[in-house]
């Protein structure tokens, strides 16, 4: 770990667990259990600053879902079992899980914003890149990482964010929510044509959003170093030429060769190699201010070392 340098922080709060996806379903419980117990065993969850989340607060939500959203999504959790859409079950612990998830994204850019961390990963379910404004959808319930880059111009003042989603899905969801908004860039690398159907070249935001939105669709089987020649080539100079005060990175690994769900053939390796490309840009661009959140990830073998490696190059 660098002298001198806060250490790097994990949020993860149990209730996250609560979210009970049903049998079969890939964003499962033993997600967050299998990166726990591989951190436990690896030595790494003792070396992080763990920060247990509060609920996030209504507020916040309401600046990225409006009161309909939230009080569909309620109903729902009180009246599980039952589906969301067809992909996204839920259950009585949902509600808590959700809250928790998006208040766990807060917590990590607190953390960061005030220096008590030099980078966070939160560890928390249900995901979000997927979810609408008003629509839950693709194992999402509320959309993180918009809330987090909402409550950092809102409550800490800061101008520009940006969105890096390395999901092996489109974020259809964060791109949307921000696509005619200059303050809040969004980059993505994902496997297409796939689940959504989002994400081609030629979406790049719209009125004051336009070319605020960069898509680089991948054909499946691209693997470490596609993914590097992309970050180096199209990543660092839109980074460069925003120079945002802050980064936000929708982590999932389910770019992984292992993984189920997808065809791409990422490593453990790769991923350290795209999170220190980052981590590097952070540190000249903004201050070293760098928070990811998980999203995807299923094979919970592949998921755990991406995980670990994705930590230790946040801690170097």
């Amino acid at each position: 770990m660098r002298t001198g340098r806060p250490p790097a922080a994990l949020v993860y709060h149990p209730a996250c667990i609560g979210h009970d996806t049903g049998p079969g379903h890939p964003e499962r419980p033993e997600r967050l259990a299998a990166i726990r117990r591989h951190l436990e065993a690896v030595g790494l969850w003792d070396e992080l600053e763990v920060i247990e989340p509060i609920p996030c607060p209504r507020a916040a939500l309401l600046r990225v879902h409006p009161e309909e959203h939230l009080d569909r999504v309620r109903r729902a959790c009180l009246e599980a079992p039952g589906w969301l859409d067809p992909d996204t079950p839920v259950s009585t612990g949902s509600w808590d899980a959700a809250l928790l998830s998006a208040g766990g994204a807060i917590a990590a850019c607190d953390a960061v914003a005030a220096g008590r961390a030099g980078a966070a990963f939160v560890a928390t379910r249900p995901p979000g890149h997927h979810a609408e404004a008003d629509r839950a959808m693709g194992f999402c319930l509320f959309n993180n990482v918009a809330v987090a880059a909402r409550h950092l111009q809102a409550e800490r003042g800061l101008e520009r964010v940006f969105i890096l989603d390395w999901d092996v899905h489109h974020g259809n969801g964060t791109q949307h929510l921000f696509e005619d908004d200059d303050t809040v860039f969004y980059f993505s690398t994902h496997q297409y044509p796939f689940y959504p159907g989002t994400g081609a070249r030629a979406e790049r935001g719209h009125g004051r959003g336009a070319g605020f939105t960069l898509n680089v669709p991948m054909p499946a089987g691209s693997g470490d170093d596609a993914y590097l020649e992309v970050f180096r080539d199209r990543l660092l100079p839109a980074l460069e030429g925003f120079r945002p005060e802050f980064i936000l990175i929708s982590a999932g690994f389910d770019a992984h060769r292992d993984d189920p769900l997808a065809n791409m053939r990422l490593t453990e390796a790769g991923y350290a190699a795209l999170t220190t490309l980052v981590k590097e840009a952070a540190d000249r661009l903004c201050g070293g201010r760098l928070v990811a959140l998980l999203e995807g990830g299923y094979d919970l073998r592949a998921l755990a070392a991406s995980v670990e490696a994705h930590l230790r190059s946040l801690m170097a």
